[in-house]
């Protein structure tokens, strides 16, 4: 038991102060279910005494979720009393209480006379409001917890005498925050190491700590206070909170997880949770995670660099310290991108179904860092897509667009210029068009010196997004003969002039199948003539 942390969780309470991240009576009632799964040890639901939606928030969960409830209530009466009747339904529930320590907080929360003329005065004052408090809720219940606002800037020396108060009352918590995210690790676990070693009672209670993230510190101080003597966290779900938000409650139980041949401590999370109480807790609060966020961010456990995928999919501990499975996330990804390389994109196709010899592959792979540079990342459908547009052997193909560019606009004539290459030639040509499109074919057929009848053009989306991959289909006409085409691109003015251009390698496939089979028959009939 020593060595086990206590997660009290603070989503509901704290978390919910971040700005835009209000929760109602329903959202609230259903994170804390999905925090029962996560098998969190301590639920702070609220502020009872803040307003009448936070009581009955407060007082649902305490009726219908089965943990410890917290409720928070200042080193006052009125908040004590109504933190207990918000959680009197509850089996097990916990009363929270606070004050400030630090002279930046007395001097500016308590700075009337009434609490005394001189700083010493007012810390006397708070140290009776904050025993009284904690003697009053301990009344209630003998689950009481105390918090020091803002001990990571209060004097060592009054912090001990502070403590020791609240303790002597009967808090069986004693909570040492740095409430502005304001302590360095080195220092945070000596303060919380000191405490240990002076406050006289402190084997009667459990040493918590509760970090902000102004500096980035939050999950380092919790953990060094964890190695200096604290056996509670108070954290929130994707470290959400005031200003720059709380310790994170996964990374922090992951580090502890993942570390344990470092560190003996541990916690009681189902760690298989975290992803989806994660993606609630956003979806509820409206607050976006970022892609880049450690454990449950989009890219966690996504790979793009081809260096990175090869030794993936070789042995995913060469880049993976977790597995995905282990926080809820169903997989590791494989991002497709300009980074990736064929061993990735080789992977991703046979999970499609595709079965591609090296030679095709080196042909697919051109396509693919074609459009990887368009897109910032390649999908699925793409590659469908990519696998069903032009052949991958490219022997039958008589011309392939080299280059295009077009000129257009509202004051502007629109100008097409191609260059094509074929097996012989290089051609190149300029037109202008009624249209980016007839441009584009203009030039094309003035490049080729053809002028066959256009039968059709169609175009659609095949993939979604505003980098969306357009399908173009040309139909073509011919001395009674018609000939199909099909191009594919983000960019559709291209997607055109591919579709158009392989409906001519059509074209041409027939007249050297013609011509192959008029010397057959003329070959044929000189060899009779001969007999």
């Amino acid at each position: 038991m020593n060595n086990r942390v206590i997660v009290f969780d603070t989503t509901l309470r704290d978390g919910e102060q971040a700005p835009g991240a209000s929760l109602n009576v329903f959202e609230k009632l259903e994170i804390a279910r999905q925090l029962k799964n996560l098998n969190v040890d301590v639920i702070e639901a609220g502020f009872p005494v803040s307003s009448p939606a936070q009581f009955e928030a407060v007082k649902r969960i305490s009726g219908e979720v089965d943990t410890v409830i917290a409720g928070l209530a200042r080193a006052k009466e009125v908040d004590v009393k109504a933190a207990y009747d918000s959680l009197r339904e509850a089996k097990h529930f916990r009363i929270h209480t606070f004050s400030s320590t630090s002279d930046i907080h007395i001097l500016g929360k308590f700075g009337d006379d009434r609490y005394g003329k001189s700083l010493s005065e007012k810390r006397k004052t708070i140290i009776k409001m904050s025993y009284d408090a904690v003697a009053y809720a301990k009344t209630f219940t003998t689950d009481v917890e105390f918090s020091a606002e803002d001990a990571g800037r209060t004097d060592l020396g009054y912090l001990t005498e502070v403590i020791e108060a609240a303790i002597e009352a009967g808090a069986t918590t004693v909570n040492i925050p740095d409430t502005t995210g304001y302590n360095f690790p080195s220092e945070f676990g000596a303060k919380i190491s000191e405490l240990k070693k002076k406050v006289k009672n402190i084997d009667k209670a459990i040493i918590s700590v509760h970090c902000h993230d102004d500096l980035g510190l939050a999950v380092a101080n919790s953990l060094s206070g964890i190695e200096n003597g604290a056996r509670q966290i108070e954290c929130t779900i994707n470290g959400i909170g005031e200003r720059a938000g709380n310790a994170s409650l996964e990374e922090i139980v992951m580090a502890l997880k993942v570390r344990k041949d470092l560190v003996k401590y541990y916690t009681n999370i189902n760690t298989e949770e975290i992803y989806n109480t994660s993606k609630m807790v956003s979806s509820f609060t409206g607050m976006i995670v970022q892609p880049n966020k450690a454990i449950i961010g989009e890219n966690a456990f996504a790979h793009e660099s081809g260096i990175h995928q090869d030794g993936m999919l070789k042995d995913r501990q060469t880049y993976e310290i977790m597995t995905p499975e282990s926080v809820g996330v169903k997989k590791t990804k494989i991002v497709l991108g300009r980074h990736s390389g064929r061993h990735g994109l080789k992977s991703r196709l046979l999970e499609l179904g595709y079965t591609i010899s090296e030679n095709e592959l080196n042909l697919v792979y051109e396509k693919f860092n074609d459009l990887a540079d368009k897109k910032k990342e390649v999908f699925d459908e793409d590659l469908r897509v990519m696998m069903g547009d032009e052949s991958v052997d490219k022997k039958d193909e008589y011309f392939e667009l080299d280059y295009l560019h077009v000129n257009m606009g509202t004051n502007s004539i629109p100008t097409a210029t191609v260059r094509i290459k074929s097996k012989e030639n290089i051609f190149q040509e300029s037109a202008t068009g009624d249209g980016a499109v007839d441009a584009c074919f203009n030039a094309i057929e003035r490049a080729l010196e053809i002028k066959p009848q256009l039968e059709s053009y169609n175009v659609r989306s095949v993939t979604s997004g505003r980098q969306a991959m357009g399908e173009v289909i040309v139909r073509i006409r011919e001395n009674e003969r018609s000939f199909t085409g099909r191009g594919i691109s983000t960019d559709v003015i291209e997607a055109s002039a591919k579709a158009y251009l392989q409906a001519l390698n059509q074209r041409q496939i027939f007249i050297k199948m013609k011509s192959e089979e008029e010397l057959l028959n003329h070959t044929l009939s000189d060899l009779s003539q001969a007999v």
